[in-house]
């Protein structure tokens, strides 16, 4: 990678620690506006002579582009503007750029115009270089096909730190001043980044982490791919303490693609600035002038979300004396104008639209929870990180959106478990001959396997780090394999460099044909606990299946009948769910002939040597007829009793048929009972109405009588009177 050079905009110098001069820092908001004003030099005067295309032919005169109105020395007047320079093309193509959108889906955003093809001659010193463009960054990241791929890159450097005191890492969203857009803010309180670390995480492929033991990155590109797969423009400010003799100093870098792509750059520039601390005093690191530095501030104020240098600078305020703050802003979108993350679904998590969200599995998800990560890792973010890890360092968080992420074992989630030894064979491809690398595969049902769902997978974890989330290796078209799961940490397999993934080697192909098999003996094994029914038979034809898989040329010399939960055995040994089937391996097979049947009998004309080969296939056969009825009786047995049970559930299948028939008699009785008793009941209210009516009839006929009385008894009165 290449950092831009002010003094020389054509020429990309590799990066190279300079002598550097320090300065006391300007403390004023105003300090770039000033040097844009000590940078603009005076303009001169535009000279207009009759060698000009102009066609009215007028005389040479000189005016002044720092008058109002434009005068020349015959006193004619320009309109406003006449001589204002042009906007720039590349301007215009940034506004259909913007307008037609593209360049806010990730897929698409590699589709841009290239540049004119800059300057490519030999640079001194006589050989010839190769230049990375900018569209490269967006290809690179192309490698995380998987959004939530990208934050576990950021969190393995988080994790890395842990070793220079990192406790923490947090996750959340922030909104951006400048257009209110949503931003991702990674944070750590590790060891932090001195300019030149920060200059390495820069470039492309560097890393030091392959040289140090216990660290996850490798490459030296996840930084990188990680944040150009979750937005266009990361912007990262890092602190470092003063240790091993080295001062204290805060660097800020800009990786923008925005950045990049508007300008019509044809390298890739990284904007920086650098300071030394003492105490509270900051001073800045100029690597070559002030012009240099000059420039970097413009650049990073005009295309981060802060407006100002003191405002980059606040961005400290949240780290002690070390750590790093990570800003991705300008978010990818989808097709449909939304943003990839989803921060609205839940407060306290990061998630991800689109054919990885399944709200059939969501839902299952609060049905069964102990399947909830197997159901919901692929668009949640808190349950991918719960399970990322295989241990975390005590006292070590992880926080998303201001809440902690609680680690979770898959073993937790397991029932009737059983551990397997797998030893891979030395001398194989990435593999010493003195290897004694193991791996120890844990699996077992899924705590709700009883429910039948569609539940089963290892995760294979790479130097403590979660490579293959529950690699499904069995894809039966029935419901064999349901409910089983497992967990290895696979240190002898090389991930790819997106790390959700193994790079195919022989070594991976053989752990992958020993797991699938781990996980059909084991299936066989413990089926019918969980109510599926009995996957064996007498002729073993997929028992013979499996053993075409074990190698011969091992000796048996511990078969076990069958693999209890907590069993440890060697699966790199022959083994068998069926007892002493691998026996006939018995001894030493370098003292078996070589016999090739052509049809006319042995070759071989050691009569002795044929002997000893007919006992051994006569006994062979016994055995096996042994094992046969054994195993056959075996079935019979369990078929005797589930016909016993059979007849038992018919019989209380009877029992509940009688009760229900007695019911239901009750049943109608009781119906017939409430609709006589609904008849008397209507035929006394309608009885009572009629009784009421007449009442009512009498009552009327009263009133009217006594109203009669009263008339006649006032005129009675009224004729005494008289």
């Amino acid at each position: 990678m290449q950092f831009k050079n002010p003094q020389n905009p054509n020429a990309m110098e590799q990066f190279r620690v300079k002598e550097e001069i320090i300065e006391p820092i300007i403390n004023n908001d105003n300090n770039v506006n000033s040097t844009k004003r000590k940078n603009v030099s005076s303009i001169p005067v535009i000279d207009l002579d009759s060698s000009d295309d102009d066609s009215s032919g007028s005389g040479t005169g000189k005016y002044s582009v720092n008058n109002k109105k434009m005068k020349s020395s015959n006193d004619v007047v320009l309109p406003d503007g006449f001589l204002d320079p042009l906007p720039p093309k590349k301007d215009g193509a940034r506004a259909a750029r913007v307008v037609n959108g593209s360049c806010k889906q990730f897929w698409k955003a590699g589709d841009f115009d290239q540049g004119s093809g800059g300057n490519w001659d030999t640079p001194p010193g006589g050989m010839d270089h190769v230049r990375v463009h900018p569209r490269f960054l967006h290809s690179n990241a192309t490698s995380h096909k998987w959004v939530l791929g990208a934050f576990a890159e950021l969190l393995d450097n988080s994790l890395d730190e842990v070793c220079n005191g990192a406790t923490y890492v947090s996750i959340d969203m922030l909104k951006n001043k400048k257009d209110g857009n949503r931003m991702l803010v990674i944070e750590d309180n590790g060891g932090g980044m001195d300019p030149d670390k920060l200059r390495q995480c820069m470039s492309l492929g560097y890393s030091l982490k392959s040289k140090v033991a216990d660290t996850i990155g490798q490459y030296g590109n996840g930084f990188k791919t990680s944040t150009m797969r979750l937005g266009a423009d990361v912007i990262v400010f890092s602190r470092s303490s003063a240790k091993d003799g080295k001062r204290s100093t805060q660097s800020i870098g800009l990786l923008s693609y925005t950045f990049l792509r508007e300008t019509g750059k044809e390298d890739i520039v990284v904007p920086m600035i650098d300071y030394e601390r003492s105490g509270r005093e900051l001073k800045k690191i100029m690597r070559s002038s002030l012009g240099d530095w000059d420039t970097n501030i413009e650049a990073l104020v005009q295309w981060s979300p802060f407006t100002s240098e003191a405002d980059l600078l606040r961005q400290f305020d949240h780290m002690k004396d070390q750590g790093t703050r990570i800003i991705i802003f300008n978010l990818w979108e989808d097709d449909q104008g939304q943003l990839e993350l989803d921060f609205d679904a839940d407060e306290n998590d990061i998630q991800i639209r689109g054919v990885n969200r399944d709200e059939k599995n969501i839902q299952m998800a609060r049905d069964f929870p102990n399947s909830r990560h197997f159901l919901t890792y692929r668009h949640s973010l808190r349950s991918y990180a719960s399970i990322l890890y295989l241990r975390i360092p005590p006292g070590f968080r992880m926080i998303l959106r201001g809440k902690d992420v609680e680690h979770h074992n898959i073993i937790n989630d397991m029932m009737m478990t059983t551990e397997v030894t797998y030893r891979p064979q030395p001398g194989t491809e990435g593999l010493a001959k003195d290897s004694n690398i193991v791996a120890v595969v844990t699996m077992g049902f899924v705590k709700d396997a009883k429910s039948h769902i569609d539940v089963q997978g290892y995760n294979v974890y790479h130097k403590n780090r979660l490579i293959k989330p529950f690699w499904r290796l069995w894809n039966a078209s029935g419901s064999d394999g349901r409910g089983v799961i497992g967990v290895l940490e696979a240190n002898f397999v090389e991930p790819a460099h997106d790390k959700q993934g193994f790079e195919r080697t022989i070594v991976l192909s053989r752990l992958e044909s020993r797991l699938l098999q781990m996980q059909k003996t084991y299936w066989r094994t413990y089926c019918h606990k969980i109510g599926y029914a009995p996957r064996m038979n007498k002729n073993h034809l997929d028992d013979r299946e499996y053993l075409r898989d074990y190698s011969p040329r091992k000796t048996y010399k511990k078969p076990a009948s069958t693999i209890r939960p907590g069993q440890h055995f060697e699966a790199e040994q022959d083994y068998s769910p069926y007892g002493n089937n691998m026996d006939f391996f018995g001894g030493s097979q370098s003292q078996i002939p070589d016999v090739v049947d052509n049809g006319s009998g042995p070759i071989n004309s050691n009569t002795t040597d044929l002997t000893i080969l007919m006992e051994e296939n006569r006994q062979l056969k016994e055995k096996l007829n042994r094992q046969d009825g054994v195993v056959l009786g075996n079935v019979l047995q369990e078929l005797e009793s589930e016909r016993k049970r059979c007849r038992e559930l018919e019989a209380e299948l009877e029992e509940v048929k009688k009760k229900c028939e007695s019911l239901n008699q009750e049943q109608e009785s009781i119906i017939d009972i409430f609709a006589d008793e609904r008849e008397k009941r209507e035929t006394e209210e309608a009885a009572l109405r009629m009784k009421l009516k007449q009442a009512t009839a009498t009552i009327q006929e009263l009133v009217e009588r006594v109203k009669q009385l009263e008339l006649e008894k006032m005129k009675t009165q009224n004729w005494s009177v008289a």
